[in-house]
């Protein structure tokens, strides 16, 4: 038997998440689907970040045992022959019969959280990013941003149905990037897409879409970037901002630091 770790990538735009759900198709089942199918064996996959309903990924991590005499390479161009093409396995690799993609010892996840600050929409970015037309200050939000950086309990960011017990979390990195955007008016800017790019050891439920929500708060002018303060210790999820809609996120990369491959 052996473990095989998947990269996966895929717009969430038509599935209910990631894990199994009663009430439409997910990520998640349309793998078990096709690997038991391409196998013959019953697979059930382990995933490593149970991402929403409408969130994207360009490189969310499952795992999944086989007796599959088929190269652990090649696993990424057999199941993309299947595959629907909404999703695509971006590599896959053997790891060893324990490695777990929730339970390592250092795990870093980077998420981008994608808004277009235009005027009109575009109709072409209406699946990944999140259309907001009124005005927003980028640097209140960055100031905003940096009382969020390293470890603190996330408990006000956080959305009141999870049933974790520790809601403590590390912020590496928060980032809102900014660039011009031409799509309109006979070339000339009408006006910026945003990016807000966050890395931790791991986020609770909603987390990243509260905080976008938050940091927007304040781009408006309704917080003050030292309310952020106040917000992150009042430990209450009622104190921030709503929570952004999903299209607008993706996961974008998962790091293992002590991850060994196999040898072969």
């Amino acid at each position: 038997m052996r473990r095989i770790k998947l990269t996966v990538a895929y717009d969430g735009t038509d599935y209910c998440g990631w894990q199994i759900q009663p009430n439409g198709i997910t990520i998640e089942e349309v793998l078990n689907k096709k690997l038991s199918k391409l196998t013959g064996e019953n697979i059930v996959i382990i995933g490593a970040s149970r991402t929403d309903s409408g969130v994207h990924a360009m490189g969310n991590v499952a795992v999944f045992d086989t007796k599959s005499p088929i190269p652990p390479d090649r696993f990424s161009y057999a199941l993309n022959q299947k595959l629907p093409d909404d999703i695509v396995i971006v590599k896959s690799e053997e790891v060893p019969s324990d490695w777990h993609p929730r339970y390592q010892d250092h795990i870093v996840k980077t998420y981008e959280y994608h808004i277009l600050n235009t005027e009109v929409p575009d109709p072409t970015k209406r699946h990944n990013t999140y259309f907001v037309s009124y005005k927003l200050d980028v640097a209140k939000m960055r100031e905003a941003a940096e009382y969020l950086l390293g470890e603190h309990d996330f408990a006000s960011f956080c959305n009141i149905r999870t049933n974790v017990e520790d809601t403590v979390r590390t912020i590496y990195e928060l980032e809102v990037l900014e660039s011009e955007c031409t799509y309109a008016r006979n070339g000339h800017a009408a006006g910026r897409e945003l990016t807000i790019r966050i890395k931790g050891n791991g986020f609770l439920y909603n987390m990243v879409r509260i905080i976008v929500g938050t940091l927007l708060r304040v781009g408006r002018g309704f917080y003050t970037p030292e309310q952020v303060k106040e917000i992150l210790e009042a430990k209450d999820r009622q104190a921030a901002g709503v929570t952004a809609p999903p299209q607008g996120l993706m996961l974008m990369q998962i790091e293992y630091q002590d991850i060994l491959l196999t040898k072969k």
